[in-house]
């Protein structure tokens, strides 16, 4: 049996993610096995945070988060920075 190259799309079912979805999908070849991951599973949600993925849609080729991918998701020094629990004067 041939080989074939694991793609994991981690998904919160969002309009973003189901685009994400039929672009990985339409891209895929016969070399390429694409699994759909939901996001909203606490197993999952765990494995994405394993992974390193802090924001969906994330793809991952072979185990390997793609680099389109590697957003980490908002973190509180950078929602301070843009005012964010600072009050308005």
């Amino acid at each position: 049996m041939a080989r074939k190259r694991q793609i994991e799309i981690f998904s919160a079912g969002c309009a973003v993610c189901e685009e994400a979805v039929r672009t990985v999908q339409d891209m895929a070849c016969p070399s390429c096995d694409v699994s759909v991951l939901d996001m909203k599973d606490a197993t999952i949600a765990a494995r994405a945070a394993q992974a390193g993925i802090g924001s969906v849609p994330a793809v991952l080729v072979d185990g390997k988060l793609a680099d389109c991918c590697a957003g980490h998701g908002p973190d509180e020094e950078t929602l301070k920075r843009a005012g964010i629990g600072q009050p308005i004067s």
